[in-house]
């Protein structure tokens, strides 16, 4: 028999509950029992999001909602500084140029964590610049970056707001919107939020809701104005992801139960653990001055074929991690430990690993890893 565990930064593991709300038969997306669940969804959203203002629904994936960022809060010829830390970072500019956005980059180090004075310089020297597009979490590289110190450096610029790439960090540490002068902040629906792709969310401030209404971007289905009036009806624009949003009722009301403050403690307490068992075989991690606690990104050791692990583990073991991206294929894997993952699913992945590594060569102290995360784990 075999039976895969799912330790990827996405999509990530779906709750029995979950699932089971999504099978439910299909309702109309502007009947009033599915209104209904949109009410509830909306104010659970403001929960995790830890804001006051409304947070939009889309049917996409949290690319769309970045590229919504992009298109309704900025026009044609502005400047907009990116953090460039990893694939995510780069995506922002991607996006931007493809709008006619001119990106100033600010290229860090691959598993590095961008320094705020750094940002500062960059938006003294350029004054002008429209936005600051960054990730709180680089899922490529598993950083945290100073998302509030950064936040602070743009409160007082008023014609600057900051863009938050959240899709690997909401749900998962602390992030409030509000308390930090958060003006947009972006996810998706396959991470902390424990369902399948399909669905993304945009928060705004009012500062961010002022750019909306001086944007010229072409924009159509990602328009965040009309969203806006739709979600006051308890609606959605267009034709509704009606069984994602039905789930996304039911895992909401699973991160309400838990609490927030519970759920980044149990979150930091499994990252923890991953991290020591790594440690414990003696392995490296990518970024461990700043390491997030969505995924632990580990260095492949020298001698060994990365690009066998992430199918040897899954084929052979059962479980399913992540390889690295564009440079770093090859040379890192990622073990996810965000949504609905718990202390034996983190006990198996580092197992796996050690059978894995061994089947490769490499030597491993049997349960080394598994004896390191215990020790936190029971803490």
């Amino acid at each position: 028999m075999k039976k895969t565990l799912l330790l990827t930064p996405g999509p990530t593991p779906v709750p029995e509950d979950v699932l089971e709300a999504m099978a439910r038969p299909i309702i109309h997306h502007r009947h009033e029992p599915f209104r209904a669940v949109v009410e509830e969804v909306k104010e659970d959203l403001k929960y995790l999001f830890q804001t006051g203002n409304d947070v939009l629904i889309l049917a996409s994936t949290g690319t769309g909602a970045m590229e919504g960022s992009v298109v309704n809060l900025l026009s044609r010829g502005d400047k907009a500084i990116v953090v460039q830390a990893g694939k995510f970072g780069e995506r922002w500019t991607e996006i931007c140029e493809a709008y006619g956005v001119e990106a100033i980059p600010i290229d860090v180090e691959w598993g590095k964590a961008v320094d705020p004075e750094e940002v500062r310089t960059v938006l003294d020297r350029n004054p002008d610049a429209r936005a600051v597009f960054l990730q709180a979490s680089e899922t490529s590289t598993g950083v945290r970056h100073p998302v509030r110190e950064i936040a602070a450096l743009v409160a007082a610029r008023e014609n600057t707001v900051i863009v938050v790439d959240a899709i690997t960090a909401l749900g998962v540490f602390d992030l409030p919107t509000d308390a930090w002068n958060l003006d947009v902040v972006v996810t998706g629906s396959q991470k902390a939020l424990m369902l399948p792709p399909g669905l993304a969310f945009a928060s705004l401030s009012e500062k961010a809701w002022r750019f909306v209404k001086e944007s010229n971007l072409p924009k159509y289905y990602f328009d965040f104005a009309k969203e806006k009036k739709n979600l006051a009806k308890n609606q959605t624009a267009y034709t509704s992801s009606v069984s994602l949003i039905i789930g996304l009722q039911a895992s909401l009301a699973r991160i309400k139960e838990e609490g927030l403050e519970n759920l980044f403690a149990r979150t930091d307490k499994l990252a923890r653990a991953t991290r020591a068992g790594v440690r414990a075989l003696g392995l490296e991690l990518l970024a461990p001055e700043a390491p997030s606690d969505a995924c632990t990104a580990i260095k492949v050791p020298e001698g060994i074929d990365g690009a066998k692990i992430p199918s040897l583990i899954r084929e052979k073991y059962g479980v399913a991690v992540a390889g690295g991206q564009a440079h770093l294929k090859g040379k890192i894997i990622r073990i996810s430990h965000m949504g609905y993952v718990n202390t034996y699913d983190i006990i198996s992945g580092l197992a796996a690993l050690e059978f894995v590594l061994r089947d490769l060569g490499f030597p491993v102290e049997t349960g080394a890893s598994v004896k390191a995360a215990l020790e936190i784990l029971a803490s």
